[in-house]
């Protein structure tokens, strides 16, 4: 049975299925039951609260005398995602919000489903706790936390590796076999513990680029060791509340369980566009270092091993027509890229369905659009909206 990588994103939500007197392997059995089926549930399940700021303020948008943008570039951008099945359009550009759309039934205040979105973020926790101190460095073995690693070729597995995916872990895939360790690492209600105890090694850590969403998972896992705090307590109140963000909601493997931090959670547009510029103003809001001087410098600086893949982040780079989830060479889907990007310094928060936020740090210029999957034709361009806005821009001194 064949099912794509897309629909095994959307299908990733199984319920915890009348949890009550059934034990963990049964219910993954439900979950993969359903999965085989082809039902699409309706949202993840179960959900956590994500706290955010407790008085959250909008951020500034543009009179008409404050553009920065030429309408017409702004027009043909928002129409373009219009074309695409998004929810959600949002350009920024110094210091306030140039043009904003939702469509459907979405609004501003509605929460948006992150999918992949969901790395970066693992990285921004990564890096706040490195600033509290919880975390030594990026170059800490993550058996300080994993203990039972210790003594194994998983101890050469270092914090770093869960963000740039070179963990050395099995990379992702698909399978219709239940025994499957992609399956049991996404539908088991213990999958931390899958993921720690079985989920195989097959490359030494940091040999080889691997696409994993079991490695982004084991951020959760850490953070919830190296800080003795719920994974979504701590973006909550130590990402979202700092940065004057309100809440969501986070994905979790069982009530009170694991979240599952590669994906998936629950945020409004403007959240996500605060967090990218969070990375664009060099980790400070106001006069705080939220994340450690120097990090997001760190963040956008890809391996060898994928030229386009920081920690979390994917950079523009070398000019390729079509990239991949899975690396360069990889089979699987690539990525319509027309040109190259205006902003040769650009890097992206990038994610299942074409949801990406584009950070031009030259422009001082974001571009979010969230949303489901474009239509199959015409093909989705991931170069477009970033360089049509990035054209538009007026000389300085220049707005309506």
């Amino acid at each position: 049975m064949k099912i794509s990588l897309f629909l095994l994103a959307a299908l990733l939500g199984m319920g915890v299925f009348a949890s009550d007197g059934m034990d963990p392997e049964e219910i993954y059995q439900e979950r993969f039951a359903t999965l085989m089926k082809g039902g699409i549930p309706q949202g993840y399940d179960p959900m956590e609260p994500v706290p955010g700021a407790q008085d959250p303020q909008p951020l500034a948008r543009a009179a008409d005398s404050e553009s920065t943008i030429d309408e017409a570039a702004l027009d043909r951008a928002e129409q373009y995602a219009r074309e695409n099945n998004s929810s959600a359009f949002m350009v920024w550009h110094k210091g306030k919000i140039q043009r904003e759309a939702y469509f459907g039934d979405v609004t501003e205040d509605t929460p948006l489903v992150t999918r992949s979105l969901s790395k970066p973020i693992t990285a921004l926790a990564v890096g706040r706790a490195i600033q509290l101190g919880f975390i030594e460095s990026l170059d800490q073995p993550l058996a300080d936390f994993i203990t039972e690693w210790q003594g194994t070729p998983k101890a050469g597995i270092l914090v770093r590796h869960t963000l740039d995916m070179r963990t050395g872990l099995l990379a992702q895939g698909l399978s219709p076999d239940p025994d499957s360790p992609w399956n049991r690492a996404y539908l088991s209600p213990v999958h931390e513990k899958y993921i720690v105890e079985e989920y195989p090694l097959v490359a030494p850590p940091g040999s080889v680029y691997g696409y994993s969403n079991a490695a982004s998972d084991l951020v959760a896992v850490l953070i919830e060791r190296s800080t003795g705090q719920r994974y979504s307590d701590f973006v909550g109140r130590e990402i979202l509340s700092r940065i004057g963000a309100p809440g969501g909601e986070q994905w979790v493997n069982r009530p009170g369980g694991m979240a599952h931090s590669g994906c998936c959670a629950y945020f409004t547009a403007e959240t996500i566009l605060r967090m990218a510029l969070l990375l664009l103003d060099d980790g400070m809001v106001a006069d705080e270092q939220i994340l450690p001087a120097g990090y997001v410098a760190e963040m956008i600086v890809p391996t060898q091993e994928n030229v386009h893949y920081g920690l979390g982040i994917w950079v523009g780079g070398e000019y390729t027509p079509r990239r991949g989830w899975a690396g360069e060479n990889a089979p699987g889907p690539k990525v319509l890229h027309s040109e190259p990007y205006e902003d040769e310094d650009i890097y992206l928060f990038d994610g299942n369905s074409n949801q990406v936020v584009y950070i031009m740090p030259t422009l001082d210029l974001v571009v979010l659009r969230m949303g489901g999957s474009p239509p199959k034709s015409p093909e989705w361009d991931n170069s477009f909206l970033a360089n049509v806005v990035a054209r538009g821009l007026k000389p300085p001194g220049i707005s309506e």
